[in-house]
């Protein structure tokens, strides 16, 4: 594979790229680079993180990186992640892993590093305390969006200043060229570049990807609360989340389920900016299949298939796609992709029961 072809799996359906210069130095000098993604293990794995992750790890193995996935198992604990119980984060971390495996991320294609591996060692903590030296307070608190939680937020436990050095030092001491998450982690990354300079460490590239708007639509009244920018700050608020009922569709939900979650999303006529399943169509079916087959009868022109994202979002924009053959379409899409995951949870149920008591109980 030639450095375009590289570079193009890299930033393909990507948000930011911090810096394009230093990406393709880097492909251009190395033929087998180092990437993480990291993830707090917080419950059932939703469509965005299981395709639209999942999707840009794959373009990152295939375009020749050693790919970690990190379990954030002590973040997850400080973020109050399932109860902060590390037993049940450490069941939730290894259901994750059957997520991915599912999906084709085989454990001799990835390696899975917990947090707890990396706090085992006295040199880990030097780093958090090197770049907690090396920042202020309010510089942090300024992060904590990444933790989900607002800026200026008031009643936040003391450990929650840990978080954002904690992920900062990740990226060091795995030596990592490149750290990818979503455009809400960003701040994190900015972070660790900032300490890198200070300190004379490699500077992790950032691959940032978009994030999926939640089913139920676009927060009313776009506020400030999650970034300085208030267009990232809306994204932030509106995205897909597992704990929000009807605002996602989980990786190995029935069809039946899914049909009923996307039937009942928010798709208004004509927008296509914010609208969930546009991004569905956009991010997780066009990287998938390559396609999208709308079905509708006869009387209102018969099946179309579309071969090219911007065709079809022009015809949607002018009203040339109904939404409810829409909705009907992406449902039978999305059932069909994610019957892989389904079909590896009937022969691997194991982590899968375990998190249904654990989201049972919580």
């Amino acid at each position: 594979m030639d450095l375009e072809q590289r570079v193009s799996l890299v930033i393909r359906n990507t948000e930011e790229t911090v810096t394009s210069d230093e990406l393709r130095n880097l492909l251009a000098t190395s033929s087998r680079p180092k990437a993480y993604w990291g993830f707090e293990c917080s419950g059932m794995m939703h469509l965005g993180m299981g395709l639209l992750c999942g999707r840009k790890i794959k373009d990152m193995v295939e375009a020749g990186f050693d790919f970690t996935i990190f379990l954030a198992d002590w973040h997850s604990v400080i973020n109050n992640k399932l109860g902060g119980d590390l037993q049940k984060i450490k069941i939730c971390g290894e259901y994750f892993k059957e997520c991915f495996t599912s999906i084709g991320l085989k454990p001799d294609k990835v390696t899975y590093i917990w947090a707890s591996e990396l706090a085992e060692k006295v040199d880990y903590w030097e780093k958090i305390v090197r770049i907690s030296k090396n920042t202020t307070i309010n510089r942090i608190l300024r992060t904590l969006p990444i933790m989900g939680r607002a800026i200026g937020e008031s009643e936040i436990e003391a450990a929650a200043m840990l978080y954002p050095c904690m992920q900062a030092a990740d990226i060091f001491q795995m030596d990592l060229d490149v750290a990818c998450s979503g455009i809400d982690q960003r701040k994190a990354h900015m972070l660790a570049r900032e300490s890198a300079t200070k300190m004379g460490w490699k500077k992790p590239i950032c691959i940032h990807t978009p994030l999926l708007t939640g089913l139920k639509g676009p927060t009313e009244t776009p506020r400030m609360d999650f970034d300085e920018d208030i267009e990232i700050s809306s994204r932030i608020g509106s995205k897909m989340s597992k704990s929000i009922p009807g605002s996602s569709i989980i990786m190995h939900d029935s069809p039946e389920e899914i049909k009923k979650n996307i039937n009942d999303a928010f798709c208004p006529p004509k927008e296509t900016r914010l609208n969930p399943i546009i991004e569905i169509v956009k991010y997780i079916i066009f990287p998938e299949k390559g396609s999208l087959k709308i079905s509708r009868s006869q009387k209102y022109g018969g099946d179309v298939v579309f071969d090219d994202f911007d065709v079809f979002k022009s015809d949607y924009a002018k009203a040339s796609i109904h939404p409810l053959d829409l909705k009907n379409s992406v449902a039978d899409e999305l059932a069909q992709i994610l019957e892989v995951v389904r079909d590896h949870f009937k022969k691997n149920p194991k982590y899968l029961n375990e998190m249904r008591k654990i989201e049972v109980t919580r």
